[in-house]
């Protein structure tokens, strides 16, 4: 049985040949070939040949050009007898704008977050209202009474109301994916003089990362490369909206063997706003900029590297450690893994420049998001330190970034009725 890949080839333009060229490369894919024992296709040799459809032409057996976008079928053969066929998706060349700026985010929670459970000392005795409706730590409150709840201001007016008339709460309650209601009878507190729920709740949360892309047509953005977390309950944060805005980094804390650095940073949520922050998610956040931002080093859209075009050896990331100004430092991509689909960590990088290393000591939080440059191209973004060695970490591919912010590399078209 001849087993069909599907691979998803990134390319770029070829001068002097006409008409313009745009070379793919295939990697060493190990596949099943007649149920048997995994064949490495290119360590073949010259005894393999390839043969291809439409407007590919092979050049060997690795390496291959397309003269248009398309899709065409490469036919590995031995001896005149087809071993493996690779569906190819020859794509056009997509460009961003890398970042490297430092920015503070402002993320407003759907609902009001739970983030904790506290004791009322009420007239009758100390309990905790909040407990006795089994609401638990990472809950989020949607409604109240039938009325949404956007923000914590929501709630107190509606505590106080259902108390004053002895009544209970119903209370629209999302947990993970599943949504339920629970009764919660607020409790006077006569120290307080007011009615409460025994619940500590949060509408928002602030920090600082840093900007990976932006797509300069659309003005759609890229930071942080990680899913942003409440500090209390340690899950992802579900988002009503948020904001983006300049930021400064003012000092840095190094990291030490055990202990992750940080960068200090300033900021206004009032003013330099640059962009809304629509989606938190494993592989960042995303929005749209009100405009477009520089960084001083590369403003010119820059070609992208899918996962499997990413090589070990030298790299750079763009980065801020003091004030406003994005620097470029050298790194090395330790190792990267191809991926077929959607996955963090997919690579390790560490850090090379001696000018980094003497300020922050490697990897700081704060730091994520970089952009990480490999040829000209941007292949993704640095993501976590290693707690044990600070002058390592993860990086993630670029192309879950983009497709998480919603570019299109891949030109899938919608299907149209008629």
């Amino acid at each position: 049985m001849i087993l069909g890949v599907v691979l998803l080839i990134a390319l770029f333009a070829v001068p002097f040949m006409p008409p313009v060229q745009k070379y793919i490369s295939i990697p060493n894919e190990i596949v099943t070939v007649n149920n048997q024992s995994p064949i490495d296709v290119p360590t073949l040799g010259d005894s393999v040949e390839v043969s291809a459809s439409n407007n590919v032409k092979a050049v060997n057996a690795t390496k291959f050009y397309a003269e248009n976008t398309g899709e065409s079928e490469l036919t590995y053969s031995v001896a005149g007898v087809p071993i493996k066929k690779v569906d190819v998706s020859v794509l056009e060349d997509i460009k961003v704008i890398p970042g490297g700026q430092s920015i503070g985010v402002q993320l407003h929670t759907l609902g009001v977050l739970v983030v904790g459970h506290h004791i009322v000392n009420g007239e009758n005795g100390s309990l905790s209202p909040g407990e006795d409706a089994k609401i638990e730590v990472g809950d989020v409150i949607l409604e109240i009474n039938g009325n949404e709840i956007k923000e914590m201001k929501d709630v107190k007016p509606l505590v106080e109301e259902a108390g004053n008339n002895g009544e209970d709460l119903t209370l629209k309650v999302k947990r993970g994916e599943e949504t339920f209601e629970t009764k919660l009878k607020p409790v006077y507190d006569p120290k307080e003089k007011e009615y409460r729920i025994g619940l500590y709740i949060r509408d928002s949360a602030a920090g600082i990362g840093t900007m990976t892309f932006y797509e300069p047509e659309s003005k759609k953005y890229g930071a942080l490369g990680h899913v942003i977390s409440d500090m209390d309950t340690k899950k992802p944060i579900e988002i009503h909206n948020g904001t983006i805005v300049r930021s400064s980094v003012t000092s840095i804390e190094k990291g030490n063997n055990g202990t992750p650095g940080e960068k200090q940073a300033k900021f206004s949520m009032k003013d330099n706003k640059i962009g809304s922050i629509t989606k938190n998610s494993p592989f960042g956040i995303f929005g749209k900029l009100d405009n477009g931002i520089t960084n001083g080093n590369y403003d010119k859209p820059m070609s992208i590297a899918l996962s499997h075009e990413v090589k070990e050896g030298p790299a750079k990331i763009l980065t801020v450690i003091d004030g406003e100004k994005v620097e470029e430092f050298d790194v090395e991509v330790v190792s990267s893994i191809p991926q077929k689909s959607p996955a963090t960590k997919g690579m390790v990088i560490q850090i090379t420049d001696p000018k980094l290393l003497e300020a922050t000591g490697g990897i700081v939080q704060g730091m994520s998001g970089s952009p990480i440059i490999q040829d000209d191209k941007i292949i993704g973004a640095v993501t976590h330190v290693f707690v044990n060695d600070p002058t390592s970490g993860y990086g993630v591919h670029i192309e879950w970034m983009l497709q998480d912010a919603g570019v299109d590399i891949y030109q899938e078209k919608d299907d149209i009725a008629s």
